[in-house]
């Protein structure tokens, strides 16, 4: 059997110290572009020599690099886990734009934190709170829809289009019944709530931070807290939806205000119910799916941001329970 002839390109890159920021350190970016795609790339300074069997892998490792050097000359840096993610895109989209996804959308959440989508999912995500009431962010941990929905709300916050954030989860390894707890209420939901606050801190000085809750300008608690309560101009945010109950789940929607916007996130490959009952979060979609007000966004394993071995977790855990919520 007659092997397939290697094609093979050069790229140079005319400033030489924007190619080796390029390269990344000990040449991580190469190297990944060599495991992910096949491709073999050997350096001579600022100049690359691409080869490969495969002519479209070998297009789309100089697809990558050129956009990543132009954006690195245009001063937008990518960084970690970034650079995997602008791969991964370019290969789901070999036509697509870089800076469309890690450029255009950049916004700044406070005077600590700016944030940029890692994907088409995150970018439409981002369009749909902003111009929607009632957002679903709907898929498996790492993808970013908590993260996002709390940046979001902060900087709707620091911009006064909102003049309230309020977070909150169902405290389910509680039953809700938090009076049964030792301690005062602050010890007693603190742990149910930490991912959020974790969001929060990462977003804003501990000090602006503290000066926010204490003034009630942020809100988090449980969503037993939420009962008989109505939010006019708030961001509130529900995370581990699929641990309600259809009940709590209309409850939380209902508190839903005037000139206030309302999103939900959970994974309902997750529930944690007890006796089997049915996740709000599930009969939510089911009944809500039509409402031209109100959008769903499905993120997948292609979304997980967190680390590469998560998205191959999830889809062992898929491959190994299909269909499962």
């Amino acid at each position: 059997m007659t092997s397939k002839p290697v094609s093979e390109k050069e790229l140079e890159f005319q400033d030489s110290y924007l190619a080796r920021e390029l390269f990344g350190p000990q040449e991580h970016t190469l190297e990944l572009v060599r495991h992910k795609l096949g491709v073999d790339i050997q350096t001579r300074g600022s100049q690359l020599v691409l080869s490969s069997q495969d002519p479209e892998s070998l297009n789309l490792a100089c697809t990558f690099l050129i956009q990543v050097y132009e954006m690195l000359r245009q001063g937008h840096a990518l960084y970690g886990r970034d650079v995997d993610h602008a791969l991964k895109y370019l290969q789901q989209n070999p036509s697509g734009d870089l800076k469309s996804i890690f450029q255009e959308e950049v916004f700044a959440v406070s005077n600590k934190k700016t944030i940029a989508p890692k994907s088409l999912n995150q970018r439409e995500y981002l369009r749909l709170i902003r111009e929607k009431e009632l957002v679903f962010g709907i898929g498996p941990a790492g993808t970013g829809k908590t993260y996002l929905a709390v940046a979001m709300a902060v900087m709707q916050l620091t911009r006064k289009s909102v003049r309230k954030i309020v977070l909150t989860r169902p405290a389910l390894e509680a039953g809700e019944k938090l009076g049964f707890l030792p301690g005062d209420i602050l010890e007693k939901i603190t742990p149910y709530l930490r991912p959020l606050y974790d969001a929060l801190q990462d977003m804003l000085d501990p000090k602006k931070l503290q000066e926010m809750q204490d003034t009630g300008l942020i809100e988090v608690a449980p969503l037993a807290f939420m009962r008989g309560r109505t939010l006019n101009n708030a961001c509130i945010i529900l995370d581990e939806a699929q641990n309600t109950t259809p009940e709590q789940m209309k409850m939380f929607l209902t508190r839903l205000g005037h000139d206030s916007t309302a999103i939900v996130t959970g994974d309902i490959t997750q529930i944690d119910l007890p006796d089997n009952q049915k996740s709000g979060l599930i009969h939510a979609r089911d009944i809500l799916s039509g409402m031209e007000e109100v959008s769903f966004m499905h993120f997948g394993r292609e979304d997980v941001i967190r680390h590469e071995l998560v998205a191959k977790i999830i889809q062992a855990y898929e491959e190994h329970n299909p269909g499962s919520g």
